[in-house]
């Protein structure tokens, strides 16, 4: 059966038309467009001229596919083993690098990659990637979860964002993260819903959310957010997850937590860590404190409402720093570049020029909300107004969406250049495109607006 479907695999891959063929295709249409719009305009001249044009190109095409399809007879479809190895990681949950023997690799890579995504972290990303490296080691014990970690600081620093960004790239997917808000577990009852209610209450036939989680994929992240605003009770759980990598549901099945990586994220101590903005992270002054001992504070105020017993059993315990106006301005580059993405998939791109970053973050600068309302000012700034163009049939395939300012406002205007290659699958992003040049007197599109705070992202929704 993996034979087959991974044949099945390679003949569809094989059957998609190659680029000269794309492009003969592309042409015809372009040409069959010109011919209509020159017959409606009475210029039938031109029409001739360009249905002329039309038939060499189909023929072009007609030999494109004959010359595709020759080839198709000629060549045997080869199936190797990583392509064997990903239809065994479909059906069997086990991520691909496991299968391949490459995952010693890409830890060995870990850093380098997360800090792509994770900007101005670089401390936390070096301290997650140490322990994920040592418990994917020989030194690893067996009987323990793949990591274990508590990220305070505060909020928008990239506490979420690095969960999510990390059950990506170890695991190969976004659905590798299984992500909890503690703030829905305030009561013992909703605690228990994490292994399934008690025999003879409602609930116990569906088992529990977390256990069910874990036991549907076996090697992912699995976050608690915001894990101070649980029940006490929910340390009952961890503490058996953590010590024996296993945890027994309400009916009495065991599942496997050794191949899962645990994150509690706490804005436990994020007051000392965001206090004095004048001075920063990491300096010293009157009123300022180093990291060194703003992580004492902090870690002071954590064993104050955590116990030991948990503690003890974390792998690492990880600081956020505060972002600075440079580290906001290179998430906004990220930011953007996933908009550019989604404009990508549907053959258009869009570029930005400088002036137009430092209007995204002087709109989206929130000292107490971090980086979370550049998301607003993006979505405010220039999703807003073109997407409104965009339902209007201002833009198409093939356009490039110039952004500038002007007047303090955003404009836009046509740009050029090629539309780029989507992200290939798997990988964590960056910005992707060259920054377009400062005009300083763009032609403008249409405007948008200019001012208003940013917003909020829902934690758990790749929230950073």
């Amino acid at each position: 059966d993996l034979i087959d479907e991974a044949g099945a695999r390679a003949r569809i891959a094989a059957n998609r038309a190659p680029e000269p063929v794309r492009e003969a295709e592309h042409r015809v249409e372009e040409l069959k467009a010109a011919a209509q719009e020159a017959t409606e305009g009475d210029d039938m001249n031109k029409a001739a001229e360009i249905t002329e044009q039309q038939k060499a190109a189909e023929i072009e095409l007609a030999e494109a596919k004959a010359a595709w399809t020759a080839e198709l007879d000629a060549s045997p479809l080869t199936i190797d083993v990583a392509q064997v190895a990903d239809i065994v990681s479909v059906t069997s949950g086990v991520p691909v690098s496991s299968l391949t023997e490459s995952e010693s690799r890409r830890l060995l890579q870990t850093e380098s990659v997360l800090k792509t995504r994770i900007i101005g972290q670089d401390e936390a990303v070096e301290a997650v990637a140490k322990a994920v490296r040592r418990s994917r080691s020989p030194l690893k014990d067996p009987r323990r979860p793949g990591g274990s970690f508590i990220f305070l600081g505060p909020t928008g620093t990239g506490k979420t964002e690095l969960a999510k960004t990390l059950a990506e790239y170890l695991f190969g997917s976004k659905d590798a993260l299984i992500s909890f808000d503690m703030s829905e577990f305030g009561s013992e009852f909703e605690v228990s819903k994490l292994i399934g209610s008690p025999p003879g209450y409602v609930g116990h036939d569906e088992g529990g959310q977390l256990t069910k989680a874990v036991r549907r994929h076996p090697y992912s992240v699995v976050l608690f957010d915001e894990i101070e605003k649980a029940h006490p009770d929910i340390f009952n759980i961890l503490l058996q997850v953590l010590e024996e990598g296993r945890l027994t549901d309400s009916q009495g099945k065991t599942v496997d937590f050794r191949n899962t990586v645990i994150i509690m994220t706490s804005n436990v101590g994020a007051r000392e860590i965001a206090q004095d903005a004048s001075v920063g992270f990491g300096t010293t002054g009157e009123q300022g404190l180093t990291s060194s001992e703003i992580k004492g504070r902090a870690m002071g105020e954590l064993k104050r409402l955590f116990r030991p017993e948990l503690l003890n059993r974390i792998d690492d315990i990880v600081v956020f720093q505060k972002l600075s106006g440079e580290n906001l301005t290179k998430i906004a580059h990220l930011l953007v570049d996933d908009l550019r993405q989604r404009l990508i998939a549907n053959g258009m791109n869009i570029k930005l020029t400088d002036a137009a970053y430092d209007k995204i973050v002087a709109e989206g600068t929130d000292l107490t909300n971090g980086a979370r309302p550049l998301r607003r000012a993006i979505q405010k700034l220039i999703e807003d107004p073109l997407s409104e163009e965009l339902l209007a049939g201002e833009w198409g395939s093939g356009d490039t969406v110039l952004c500038d300012v002007a007047d303090g406002k955003f404009v836009f205007s046509h740009g050029t250049g090629e539309i780029p290659a989507p992200r290939p699958a798997g990988a964590l992003g960056g910005d992707t495109a060259p920054e377009a040049p400062h005009t300083g007197n763009a032609a403008p599109v249409s405007s948008g607006v200019s001012s208003g705070p940013g917003g909020m992202m829902q934690a758990g929704s790749g929230a950073l």
